[in-house]
């Protein structure tokens, strides 16, 4: 029931915090709501994320590790090379520290990116949060996307599920070599698609939904050809984090891109309209996703 109340407590979270940024218009014209942010004047993608607080406290290394993985998609989504990163963390003592730092570390480590330096403040309660940094000369939007556009899912498949997240977190990087997950991590910038947007924890289905919120459409998703490791189910599989997983958006006959061992398919389309359809082997469609995922809008 924890991760249960954790989820309600997130969306109550996102609710409260939704008007507030849909007035900011985050990202600047063209990347608002985007998996990182242009920073005006120069090739900069500046990328942050915060890992929740009870996953810090239960799980601190792999919190660590995480950390550092969620920003380094959200770098690659863009087109971004990372430069490096700055944490920041709250802990109730200097050995909880020590084993969020050694995540980091591990994760830093294992991709080739520089911990830059952060600030650690002991006696709170468990927070953690990345900054990274990138470099693009030309970032790719989330909102690049239009109908007709076909929907791309690239995925490390490799793994399982991480212990205590059976159906909720695919460990795919952990077991991975730095050439591997540098290859991976480089596929958006080596192929510029229209759109890119990395999995997310609203796994492949609600991270669609976004990229087709910012591109201003919907989107069909065509669940027989979804590349799916054997050891998850077909629904498990797509509200879960996979650990990699890009979704791009291109005129049909984009070729596939260079992904390291991430299996890569065809299996969607952009459409007009609003939202997520689930199309089956038989034809039949489900709605997925009503319409706008985030309320920001179109990029």
């Amino acid at each position: 029931m924890a991760h249960r109340a954790d989820r309600r407590a997130r969306r109550r979270h996102q609710g409260a915090a939704r008007p507030a940024a849909v007035r900011a218009r985050p990202g600047g014209r063209g990347f608002v709501g985007d998996d990182g942010a242009p920073v005006p004047g120069s090739d900069l993608v500046a990328a942050c994320d915060a890992i929740v607080p009870s996953m810090v406290e239960r799980d601190p290394v792999w919190a660590g590790w995480c950390a550092v993985l969620v920003n380094l998609n959200d770098l690659a989504a863009m087109g971004a090379t990372p430069v490096g990163l700055l944490d920041a963390l709250g802990a109730r003592d200097a050995s909880f520290a020590a084993r969020v730092l050694a995540g980091l570390r591990r994760a830093c480590a294992a991709y080739g990116v520089p911990l830059l330096g952060g600030h650690t403040q002991l006696g709170v309660p468990a927070a953690l949060s990345v900054t990274a940094l990138g470099r693009a000369e030309h970032p790719v939007p989330a909102g690049g996307g239009r109908p007709g556009h076909r929907v791309r899912l690239t995925v490390d498949t490799a793994g399982g599920w991480r212990a205590g997240y059976h159906g909720r977190q695919w460990d795919s990087t952990s077991g991975r070599r730095t050439a591997d997950l540098r290859a991976m991590l480089s596929m958006v910038a080596r192929v510029r698609p229209a759109a890119a947007k990395d999995v997310s924890m609203a796994g492949a289905a609600g991270t669609l939904g976004m990229l087709a919120e910012a591109s201003g459409c919907g989107a069909v998703l065509d669940v027989a050809r979804v590349p799916r490791p054997d050891g998850a189910t077909m629904g498990d599989w797509l509200t879960c984090f996979p650990g990699f997983g890009m979704l791009t958006a291109d005129p049909p006959g984009a070729p596939a891109p260079p992904a390291g061992p991430a299996t890569s398919a065809v299996c969607g389309s952009l459409v007009a309209g609003q939202g997520v359809w689930l199309r089956w082997p038989d034809g039949e469609r489900t709605e997925a996703i009503a319409g706008a995922v985030t309320g920001l809008g179109a990029a």
